[in-house]
Parts: C-alpha cells; sequence; structure tokens
C-alpha cells in the first residue's frame, strides 16, 4: 500500500530508537498501537455503515419492485375475480324467466302438419334414370370374403412400478 521495503523499515526503527530512546520505547509503541486500533476500529464501523446504507438501498429497490408486483398481481386477481363473477352471473339458469317461442302461424292452426302441406301444390319430379355400374366397381374386383387379420401378439408383462418407501433389502443367509 505505502510501499515500504524491509531496508526502509529498519532505517525508521533505527531513527525512532535514537530519537525515543530504548527507556520510552516501550511507551511509544503502545501508544501508536492504540491509535492504529481506533483507527482501524473507525474504518470497520464507516465499512459497516456504508454496508448497510447499500443494503438498505438494496432492501429498498427491492421492495419497490415486490410492491410493484404485488399491484400487478392484484389487479390480475381482480379481474379474474370480476371474470368468473361475470361469468356465474350469465351461468345462473332462471326457468321462470324463458318464454315458450313464438311458432310460424302454419304451426299454429291446430291442424295436422300433412294436412298443411296438403294444400301446397306438388312439384314435378323427374323419374330416376338407370346407371349403369363401372367395371371397377364390379364384385369380382372386390374381395368376397371377410377380412381375417392375424390375432396380435400378446403384450409383455410391465415392470413393477416402483414404490416411494421401497423395503430394505434383507441380507441373504
Amino acid at each position: 500500500m505505502f510501499d515500504i521495503s524491509w531496508g526502509e523499515l529498519v532505517i525508521l526503527a533505527i531513527v525512532t530508537l535514537v530519537f525515543v530512546g530504548p527507556k520510552d520505547l516501550p511507551v511509544f509503541l503502545r501508544t501508536i498501537g492504540k491509535y492504529a486500533g481506533a483507527i482501524k476500529r473507525q474504518a470497520a464501523e464507516i465499512r459497516s455503515q456504508f454496508d448497510t446504507a447499500m443494503r438498505e438501498a438494496e432492501f429498498d429497490a427491492m421492495k419497490t419492485e415486490v410492491e410493484g408486483l404485488q399491484k400487478s398481481v392484484n389487479a390480475e386477481v381482480m379481474s379474474a375475480e370480476a371474470s368468473l363473477k361475470d361469468a356465474s352471473q350469465a351461468s345462473k339458469f332462471d326457468p321462470t324467466s324463458i318464454t315458450s317461442p313464438q311458432l310460424p302461424a302454419q304451426f299454429q292452426s291446430g291442424q295436422p302438419l300433412h294436412a298443411s302441406y296438403a294444400s301446397a301444390e306438388p312439384e314435378a319430379v323427374a323419374p330416376a334414370q338407370a346407371v349403369e355400374p363401372s367395371p371397377a366397381l364390379s364384385t369380382h374386383a372386390v374381395n368376397p370374403e371377410p377380412m381375417n387379420p392375424e390375432p396380435m401378439p400378446p403384450m409383455p408383462p410391465m415392470p413393477a412400478v416402483p414404490s416411494h418407501q421401497a423395503a430394505p433389502a434383507k441380507p441373504e443367509a
């Protein structure tokens, strides 16, 4: 980080020993250690606050996304409920609301159906003409014997379906 080599550290230690002196060196190193520990704690606290802020920002983003999804799901559920309600109302059968259909006048006269047609003029119908069968459809071209297919071979046995809780294998004696 600071790019200090071992040689520079040795020179720094010698200078510190000369200026502080051997008598006050332990007190000096203890004080430097306390300050270094305090600086590390402050850095860790700042890092944890930063991480907490990042998590809260991510949580807020996820929360808004979940709320948006919840709103869309609620809208779909409400539309489905409305569709079901409309369908159930449409499918209700009320026999008293059915009226009898109006029949045409010729059926309301009370006369039998054939009598109403008896008064109508008959149409001219052409007599049926004899048609010669085609040679391809003659009875000689078709096999007069019924088709008798060979019987199907028997189905192989189905494999056993394993159960969800198979019994433990018994050791052979």
